[in-house]
């Protein structure tokens, strides 16, 4: 096997600087280069629907959260890990589409709730087994048990960049 273009960028600096230990480029360059590619792979089939960055993201979300499909911009802010300015951009662009329509809250009248439309709830399900299709062609280069494995060392790592944030 070849080495990739990450394993030749730490072989230069082995090279030049041999005094520094570039290992952990071979993990973290690689995961740059695929997060890159992932996301370029799995695009097309939201644009070919109309939706823009993260507009899936908030409808599946939406649609995640179950009956009635309905959360507010907080809650989704939290769940799709952006500010409640983008939620607001994404949600009046959906809202346009008739994809998804801002309610009063019964409980509190002052908050208002993002709920999906029937259409919002229809494409989101026809794109999340689109979505599911591609990520497993994305990964078939790969057995169950090294998906698992992987999984649960990103996991892992995942967890421990949490834990130094704290």
């Amino acid at each position: 096997m070849q080495p990739d273009a990450i394993a030749a960028i730490v072989d230069q600096w082995k090279r030049e600087r041999p005094d520094l230990d570039a290992s952990p480029m071979l993990v973290i360059g690689r995961l740059f280069r695929l997060t890159h590619t992932l996301d370029q792979r799995l695009r097309p089939p939201f644009a070919a629907a109309g939706l823009g960055s993260g507009d899936f993201d908030l409808l599946a979300a939406l649609r995640r959260a179950g009956e009635p499909y309905a959360l507010s911009a907080g809650e989704l802010s939290r769940t799709v890990l952006v500010t409640t300015g983008a939620i607001t951009k994404r949600v009046d662009r959906l809202e346009a589409r008739g994809l998804v329509a801002r309610t009063v809250d019964e409980t509190d009248s002052r908050g208002r709730l993002i709920s999906l439309t029937p259409e919002g709830v229809a494409l989101t399900d026809e794109l999340i087994a689109v979505h599911l299709d591609n990520q497993r062609r994305l990964l078939a280069g790969l057995g169950g048990d090294e998906q698992a494995h992987l999984a649960d060392l990103l996991e892992r790592l995942a967890l421990t960049l949490t834990a130094s944030d704290d």
